[in-house]
């Protein structure tokens, strides 16, 4: 495993953000738009989790996000922050949450 140094980790803008919208996205299987709030903005995210998922499991919910990856279109559908998970293998994925409610935006170190 390759190791990094703390300043690139602290790179990452990872913060906690509440889903207030999801849906499939058209002729994909796997893929969910969902909208996201942080508090001071809001952000797109294209995750692959609609073969485990339905949509509705994510509306009102709070995940980790990462916020400032450069913008990606997937299947036409631009993705502006990724959701972190754990990965055990394709069909099993579970988003990380805070173990309690914090703020919308509340930043992850």
């Amino acid at each position: 495993m390759a190791q990094v140094d703390f300043s690139d980790f602290q790179k990452l803008d990872i913060r906690i953000g509440r889903v207030i919208s999801a849906e499939r996205v058209e002729g994909a299987t796997k893929l969910l738009k969902l909208t996201v709030d942080f508090g001071q903005y809001q952000k797109q995210s294209i995750a692959g989790l609609g073969h485990i998922y339905d949509p509705e499991y994510f509306v009102g919910k709070q995940f980790a996000f990462v916020v400032n990856l450069k913008p990606k279109k997937i299947r036409g559908v631009t993705s502006e922050c990724m959701m972190l998970a754990a990965v055990v293998d394709e069909n099993n994925v579970t988003p990380l949450i805070p173990e309690k409610e914090v703020p919308d935006g509340c930043k992850v170190y």
